[in-house]
C-alpha cells in the first residue's frame, strides 16, 4: 500500500482580495498537497469565499487575532496590503472606486491623474508595514516554515508614481516589510509583482530584479499568473531565501510558463 502524502497547511491572508481569492481558490483545488486556510477582516468576506471551518476572521493589526489562523500552518501566503480609493469628483466615472479597479492596461498614465486617499486606519504604513509584521512576527512564533510575500515592482524608486498615492508612500512602507521578513530568519519568498491586471493569465512569466522589468513591454501580469506563482514557490525549496520581480510577456506572445523551477532557476538575489 502506498504511502499517504503530506498535506502541506498553508494560509492564505488577504483571502478575499482580487489575488487573493484567486491563490485560495488555486490552493482549494489542490486539495492532494495542500490544506487550505484563508485569512479575512469580515463575516461578508468569508461568506463570499464560501464559508466554512478554514476560513478564519481576523484583523492584522491586531496580533492576537491572527493566532488561531496561524497554529498549525505550515506556510503563509501573505496578500494583504492597503488599497488606495479615488476621491470623488477627482475623476470621471471613477466615484468610489478602488484605484486598482480603475487602473488597467488602456488607462492613459500621461494625461490627468485623479485624486487618492486611504480610508482611515487604511493606510500603508499600518497595513503593508505594522499589518505585515504583525504577520511575520505571529508566524514565526506559531512555527510557520515558509513565508511567501508578494509586493510590487518600483521599490527601488522613492519618487514611483504610487508612493504619491494619498501621499501613502505604499512602496517604501512594502520594502521595510519585505526586508522585515528578510532579516526574519524565517525561510521566505519575496515575490515583486508588476502592475496587475485581472485577465486569465497563463501567460509566459518572466524573473528579474531592480526593476529592470518595469518599464518595459513585460512590466505587467495578471493576478492569477502572480497566485500561480505564489503556489509553485510554495513547493519548490530552492525558492526559499529569494526575492525577485515578477513580470510576463504581453497576452499572445511566447508560450505559456509551465515549468516554475526552471522560471526561478536563475534566481540568486536574497533581498
Amino acid at each position: 500500500m502506498a504511502a499517504s502524502i503530506q498535506k502541506m497547511t498553508a494560509l492564505v491572508t488577504g483571502a478575499s482580495g482580487l489575488t487573493g481569492a484567486i491563490a485560495f481558490k488555486k490552493l482549494k483545488e489542490r486539495s492532494d498537497k495542500f490544506e487550505v486556510r484563508g485569512l479575512v477582516r469580515s463575516e461578508a468576506s468569508k461568506q463570499r469565499l464560501g464559508g466554512g471551518d478554514g476560513i478564519y476572521l481576523g484583523d492584522v493589526m491586531e496580533k492576537k487575532s491572527l493566532e488561531q489562523a496561524m497554529q498549525g500552518t505550515d506556510a503563509l501566503v501573505i496578500l494583504t496590503s492597503a488599497v488606495p480609493k479615488i476621491v470623488p469628483g477627482s475623476f470621471p466615472g471613477a466615484d468610489g472606486k478602488r484605484a486598482e479597479d480603475v487602473f488597467t492596461e488602456s488607462f492613459d498614465y500621461s494625461g490627468p491623474m485623479p485624486e487618492f486617499y486611504y480610508e482611515e486606519g487604511q493606510y500603508p504604513e499600518q497595513i503593508d508595514w505594522i499589518g505585515q509584521k504583525n504577520q511575520i512576527e505571529t508566524a514565526k512564533a506559531c512555527g510557520v516554515k515558509h513565508i511567501v510575500l508578494v509586493g510590487s515592482m518600483g521599490g527601488t524608486d522613492p519618487n514611483h508614481f504610487l508612493n504619491h498615492m494619498g501621499n501613502g508612500n505604499i512602496l517604501i512602507w512594502k520594502r521595510k516589510a519585505e526586508q522585515y521578513l528578510a532579516d526574519s530568519g524565517i525561510p521566505y519568498t519575496i515575490i515583486r509583482a508588476g502592475a496587475l491586471d485581472n485577465k486569465a493569465g497563463g501567460r509566459e512569466l518572466l524573473v528579474g530584479k531592480d526593476d529592470e522589468l518595469l518599464n518595459t513591454e513585460n512590466g505587467s501580469i495578471a493576478r492569477a499568473d502572480v497566485a500561480e506563482a505564489c503556489i509553485q514557490a510554495l513547493q519548490i525549496e530552492e525558492c526559499k531565501f529569494k526575492a525577485f520581480d515578477l513580470g510576463s510577456k504581453p497576452e499572445g506572445v511566447g508560450e505559456p510558463t509551465k515549468d516554475f523551477k526552471a522560471l526561478f532557476a536563475p534566481v540568486t538575489t536574497r533581498f
